[in-house]
């Protein structure tokens, strides 16, 4: 079966992704800044992370900007994503690496198997990509990656339990759309903007699985500390710590 998720590979959809839907995201900085605090509390010594599927770098830029000497890696399968991450400016940029590499095939962690692991690792907006069972074996390569007592968070997109609560989101996001839109000079109704959105190239790469689901997967692997940290709707901030 082909994969849906190679529509990211392309540059135009990265540019439109970046600089439209990225920027809408409700409460984008409160998910950063708990994303922050679930880190500081858990491992609050970081000297390696991994952003994987890292896009412009957003969240591995925030836990760079908390912890400057520890090592980063951006990982994401599309060149043009990884050269947005490179052209952000961030304090000490020597202690940040750039991998072209897919996550969604399983010898992606080769190109770990002689560096320190991980004590901290994130993710946003790219699991979803992939199939149920490819998701629960990416689970459990990360726990691999992760030292002992290191965090995994998932800021994700998630299937709504119900189609009211798909409908509640929708209006959500078309809301926050045009809102941002607007703030940028864009002169576009509400209604063109919603079209651009239902009609997005992207949208059939989406595979959405329920976070409890998703929870559980992650218990079962060995995880603890499991929760649903944040939720608005289809956007979850979820992860736990491998044990110590």
């Amino acid at each position: 079966m082909p994969r849906t998720d190679e529509v990211w590979k392309t540059e135009e959809l990265s540019k439109t992704f970046l600089q439209g839907v990225r920027g809408a995201i409700p409460l984008a900085a409160e998910q950063i800044e708990v994303m922050l605090r679930i880190i500081q509390k858990f491992r609050p010594q970081v000297s390696q992370f991994l952003d994987l599927g890292c896009g412009n770098g957003i969240l591995g830029r925030a836990i760079h900007a908390q912890y400057p000497n520890a090592k980063g890696i951006f990982l994401d399968f599309s060149e043009s994503m990884i050269e947005a991450a490179k052209r952000q400016q961030v304090d000490k940029p020597e202690n940040l690496e750039f991998i072209i590499q897919d996550f969604g095939v399983k010898n992606w962690v080769d190109c770990f198997t002689d560096r320190e692991r991980f004590d901290v690792i994130v993710s946003g907006f790219a699991i979803h990509h992939q199939p149920d069972e490819r998701k629960r074996e990416i689970y459990q390569e990360i726990y691999q990656l992760l030292q002992p007592g290191g965090v995994f968070l998932n800021l994700e997109h998630v299937s709504s339990s119900s189609d009211l609560i798909e409908e509640l989101f929708e209006d959500l996001m078309m809301d926050s759309l045009y809102a941002f839109h607007h703030s940028q000079g864009s002169e576009k109704s509400k209604e063109e903007i919603a079209q651009d959105y239902y009609k997005r190239p992207d949208k059939n790469a989406n595979i959405l699985a329920p976070v409890e689901l998703q929870c559980n997967w992650l218990r079962e692997i060995g995880f603890i500390h499991v929760d649903c940290y944040m939720k608005i709707f289809e956007l979850a901030l979820f992860g736990g710590v491998r044990p110590v």
